[in-house]
């Protein structure tokens, strides 16, 4: 299966979609940490709707999805970006046991939320958060459309720890041309025949064939997708500078230097005593490249 998103739209209608399928994106991303099978599932939905989400609002900058609850799972995240870049992470809630391997969405988060942001390369970063109310992420997006009074939008999402898909339809303004007005009902309603295994295991060409034959279907040129980590010696540097001088100046005092690492791709950065009082100074200016 190749990594990719392919685009498409139903002739006569105002209905388009997007159909994503992950392997090798989704194998790093589990390579980097020994998650629990419900989490594995879990972040394989996640890279799905965070590419299908990207491509859908036309973004150009990231676009990242954090999930945020209060069982035993405290975090999910993944971002991604009109480059095809994806990358996500779980974070266990501390001395939390490790979840049943048939938990569920609802049942590993409890109460919480998610945030959508957007932070485009130029404009102003946009937020919006939605409760977790639903059974599934798939829901809860859907609900986040809906709540923001946006354009009709349904998900279909599946992960098995191997492979990650999903599928999305989205109704279109109305642009004043006459149109199927059944289209969005009829395109929805054979969406939900679609199972998880179909998702996961057919071609994306397949896919739409097995579900809309019957309709004219205009498929685009798919995009390729790959894992790909945005941290940089500058971005650590500015998350450094967010503790304040005292507390960084604390650090180096005990340790003689400050290491961290990505959590997304354990890089790891390494600033020692003159750089961090450097950049307490210069906090505008550039880390030194290490070489």
């Amino acid at each position: 299966m190749t990594d990719q998103i392919q685009r498409f739209l139903f002739d006569d209608t105002q209905v388009r979609g997007e159909v994503v399928s992950l392997e090798a994106a989704y194998a790093e991303v589990l390579d980097k940490q020994a998650y629990p099978a419900p989490v594995r599932r879990l972040l394989g939905e996640m890279l799905a709707a965070v590419a299908l989400l990207t491509d859908t609002v036309k973004l150009d900058g990231t676009l990242s999805l954090e999930v945020r609850g209060q069982g035993a799972l405290a975090l999910l995240m993944a971002e991604s970006n009109p480059g095809g870049e994806l990358r996500a992470i779980a974070r266990l809630a501390e001395g939390a046991d490790l979840p049943d391997a048939a938990a569920g969405f609802r049942e590993l988060l409890g109460e919480g939320h998610i945030v959508i942001t957007l932070d485009p390369r130029e404009g102003r970063r946009y937020q919006g958060i939605v409760e977790l109310r639903e059974a599934s992420l798939a829901a809860c997006l859907e609900a986040y459309f809906a709540q923001s009074e946006q354009l009709p939008t349904r998900l279909w999402l599946a992960a098995d720890g191997k492979q990650a898909a999903g599928l999305l339809l989205q109704q279109l303004p109305d642009d004043g041309r006459p149109h199927d007005p059944d289209a969005w009902e009829r395109t929805v309603h054979l969406a939900d025949t679609v199972r998880d295994e179909e998702l996961l295991g057919l071609a994306q060409h397949e896919l739409l064939h097995r579900l809309y034959h019957e309709e004219t279907v205009r498929v685009f040129e798919p995009k390729a997708l790959r894992f790909g980590c945005t941290c940089s010696r500058e971005r650590i540097a500015q998350s450094l500078l967010s503790l304040g001088a005292e507390e960084l100046r604390e650090i180096v005092a005990e340790h003689q230097a400050i290491e961290t690492e990505c959590h997304f791709c354990h890089t790891r950065y390494h600033f020692g005593a003159a750089e961090v009082e450097g950049l307490i100074e210069a906090p505008d200016a550039p880390p030194p490249t290490v070489h």
